[in-house]
């Protein structure tokens, strides 16, 4: 049988399917096989009329209009979903004299994401410093006590090991960032004001930015500077490529008035340095 020659709609059509669609690139695959079997049975029927490549096209450019192609980014979140933790810091209550009392207070909400399928999660330093207890919650709904097994205080990051996991623990996939560039698609996933998880989609702004904490006593170098939607709780999330693979660790907002709120400028530590804090080799 001559091969069919994917005419001028169907070649169209194909073109506005990402290559990352597999499930839609397969069904149109299937959808083509389909119709070219049938007409090979009816042409085998004496008398019956066989399918011209009109019909082909118009088949399938009726499924591929009439489905709805899931966005970029929420293949990302679905990617890294199983990966993020919720991460709650506590410390004592004091009482009215100053004194600890055995009451645990919550301090803080941020984000983690599990980079090593045993429990290692990296975080904020800033969302787990100083707490008495910590806990993460994983996407199952497990919740498990952490410890802090290794900081890199420069970068404001910290490595949680969690004593319980789930049993199907997904680790999230790292990228490096040496061909990252601005205008690259990106998502920052975590836990916003603690709702959650939330993703937000945007694009790397820009590349080895500097960030000064408000308060002035820290200043980080070498950060993605991005603006997808990141607030308070966002600390210590991934920010993901399309692909669902993590090339940063979301840590620092700026906003030039008094709010803790964003305005469009948000800044990861790369991944390379993240994964360093851990005593993970590099890329």
């Amino acid at each position: 049988m001559p091969a069919v020659q994917t005419a001028g709609p169907i070649r169209s059509a194909l073109s506005r399917i990402s290559p990352s669609s597999p499930r839609v690139l397969w069904s149109a695959i299937a959808l083509l096989a389909m119709l070219l079997a049938l007409s090979l049975s009816l042409s085998l029927r004496p008398g019956a009329r066989k399918l011209t490549q009109e019909d082909i096209d118009k088949a399938v450019l009726h499924t591929l209009n009439n489905n709805v192609l899931p966005s970029a980014a929420s293949k990302a979140y679905e990617k890294i979903s199983a990966s993020v933790v919720r991460v709650v810091s506590y410390s004592k209550a004091l009482d009215k004299n100053g004194k600890e009392t055995d009451q645990e207070v919550e301090r803080g909400v941020g984000t983690g994401v599990v980079i090593v399928d045993k429990g290692v999660i990296l975080t904020n330093l800033h969302v787990v410093s100083g707490a008495q207890t910590i806990k993460v919650t994983f996407s199952d709904g497990l919740e498990s006590l952490a410890t802090i097994t290794g900081v890199q205080a420069e970068n404001d990051l910290a490595v949680l090991q969690a004593q319980k996991i789930p049993d199907d623990m997904i680790a999230a996939t790292m990228r490096s960032t040496g061909d990252l560039m601005p205008g690259d698609q990106v998502v920052a996933v975590g836990f916003p004001f603690g709702i959650g998880p939330s993703a937000s989609a945007g694009i790397v702004s820009g590349l080895k930015r500097s960030f000064r904490s408000p308060e002035g006593k820290q200043e980080m170098r070498n950060l993605i500077q991005f603006d997808a939607a990141a607030n308070p709780g966002n600390s210590g999330g991934p920010l993901v490529t399309m692909d669902g693979e993590v090339v940063g660790i979301v840590t620092a907002i700026l906003n030039p008035t008094s709010a803790r709120t964003f305005i469009g400028i948000g800044f990861a530590v790369p991944i390379e340095n993240a994964a360093a804090a851990a005593g993970l080799p590099p890329f």
